[in-house]
């Protein structure tokens, strides 16, 4: 029997198009079967785009995976209880960036996953087999992330970008890095609050090449390739935040075709599915 690979990613209905080009990108590299694992909640009081998945697209998503590999699957978890016992009051659950992206700090808590997953953003798309990812030994580490392009600069040289995880969960456990990083969430302001909460508070962290996490252009060793803020110095300097769902901005602006195949099968099941962006 081939090794699993187990992934988690979070998010809400309204992104559901951004993680099936992902998963879709994870079944054409990989042949080995496909845990994933989503952590969703609703929280439409405070948005009415705050909509958990819904139970046609988790069965859609799994039926993708099934017809690669029939040992995959995706299975998704509210984690919305947990998330209004500590950080509904918490000072970044109104933040440049979703409450969503605090789902993953509840990872450490829930029973009956593997020891060993892989966390991807939403917009995040493989380039080659994950599997090199997962194959990673991080005995004695709390997690692996690569560095941040930006933030290495402008934070400090060693700052990480949470986008793309390695996350051994024993060990998480054992120094129970996520609880205090909820706390530090919970009680202090920030841009990125989950991100630096974690750089600030792990104790051992192996940091990956940057094939792992490229935030930029696609190169011929990428692993995974990440779709999130960059910077145009021309014309003149601004900021873009283009998703690989945004497809005339990534082949015009990011100047990107390799995912072309991807989107013709997206649009097939889009079709099939009766899907709506």
């Amino acid at each position: 029997m081939q090794n699993t690979v187990s992934l988690c990613y979070i998010g809400n209905k309204k992104v559901f198009p951004g993680l099936l080009l992902s998963v879709l990108s994870l079944i054409k590299f990989t042949k080995r079967p496909l845990h994933v694992y989503i952590l969703s909640m609703d929280l439409h009081e405070q948005d009415p785009a705050f909509l958990p998945f819904s139970e046609n697209q988790i069965h859609i998503l799994d039926s993708v995976l099934k017809e690669k590999n029939p040992e995959s699957r995706a299975k998704m978890i509210d984690v919305g209880e947990l998330f209004r016992k500590e950080l509904i009051r918490g000072k970044n659950v109104k933040n440049y960036y979703t409450p969503y992206a605090q789902l993953r700090l509840y990872l450490s808590e829930l029973q009956g996953l593997p020891e060993k997953l892989i966390y991807l953003d939403i917009d995040t798309m493989a380039a080659s087999d994950i599997g090199q990812l997962y194959d990673i030994d991080i005995g004695g580490y709390e997690y692996a992330a690569a560095l941040d392009y930006m933030g290495k600069f402008w934070v400090a040289r060693d700052y990480c970008n949470s986008g793309v995880l390695l996350l051994n969960l024993p060990e998480l456990r054992r120094t129970r890095l996520f609880p205090r990083v909820r706390d530090y969430v919970a009680a202090h302001r920030m841009f990125m609050p989950d991100q630096t909460a974690l750089h600030r508070l792990h104790s051992a962290r192996l940091i990956l090449p940057m094939r792992f996490n490229e935030q930029r252009q696609l190169k011929e060793d990428t692993v995974v390739k990440h779709f999130c803020r960059g910077i145009f110095w021309f014309p003149f300097f601004h900021i873009y935040n283009i998703k690989q769902w945004e497809r005339d901005a990534v082949h015009k602006r990011l100047k990107i075709c390799f995912y072309d195949d991807i989107y013709e099968t997206y649009d097939r099941l889009a079709e099939k599915y009766s899907l709506s962006d």
